[in-house]
């Protein structure tokens, strides 16, 4: 028990000190407060939760699967979440659908074969955007590193560098500089965990 409220509490402190980093919009004086075209763009972007067995081409998520997206959206329901993003498949719209119910964000389906132009959009999300990603074990690592972050414990295939097959609830969080930047890679990538590991 100890162990998870650990955890909360770092993440807690995380969401609150990129908060605090993020400009007020608060009744600070417009002279004093960057306008809100500074504003970074904050990017989380995860696998999908835990997968069942009841359709081995399109399976919905596990009873396991759940608790982790419901886990997600408690971990992020005060991030002020705008823009969630999952692939076609349904595993990764599930993944989102509980913080998609809290936050009131619809999800933007992108399927997997368009997962290089993913990058393109969230490039392009307004300054003070908060994105949520759900994709698969092979399209994190490479969405990642276009957004120029960095991303550890992975392994290469055949398919590409992929996020190891058993893990779940690894959650990349990256600062990008805000639109109005020349260059736009990450400032700073952060990993959270979402659920029990």
């Amino acid at each position: 028990m100890s162990q998870t409220r650990n955890r909360a509490a770092f993440v807690g402190c995380l969401l609150l000190s990129t908060a605090c980093a993020m400009p007020s919009r608060g009744s600070v004086t417009n002279a004093a407060r960057p306008p809100a075209a500074l504003e970074p763009v904050v990017v989380f972007v995860t696998r999908h939760a835990e997968k069942g067995t009841n359709d081995p081409r399109d399976p919905d998520l596990s009873e396991a699967g759940k608790q982790r997206a419901d886990a997600l959206a408690a971990m992020l329901a005060r991030a002020g979440v705008t823009h969630l993003f999952a692939t076609e498949l349904k595993r990764t719209q599930q993944t989102l659908a509980p913080l998609s119910k809290q936050c009131g964000a619809a999800v933007t389906v992108v399927p997997v074969a368009d997962s290089a132009k993913l990058a393109d959009a969230l490039l392009a999300l307004p300054a003070g955007s908060v994105a949520v990603i759900a994709g698969h074990s092979n399209t994190v690592p490479a969405l990642v590193r276009r957004l120029g972050g960095t991303i550890e414990r992975t392994t290469t295939t055949d398919r590409g560098e992929m996020l190891p097959d058993e893990e779940y609830g690894r959650v990349m969080m990256l600062v990008l500089p805000p639109p109005t930047a020349t260059d736009r890679k990450a400032e700073r990538t952060l990993e959270l965990h979402a659920g029990a590991p």
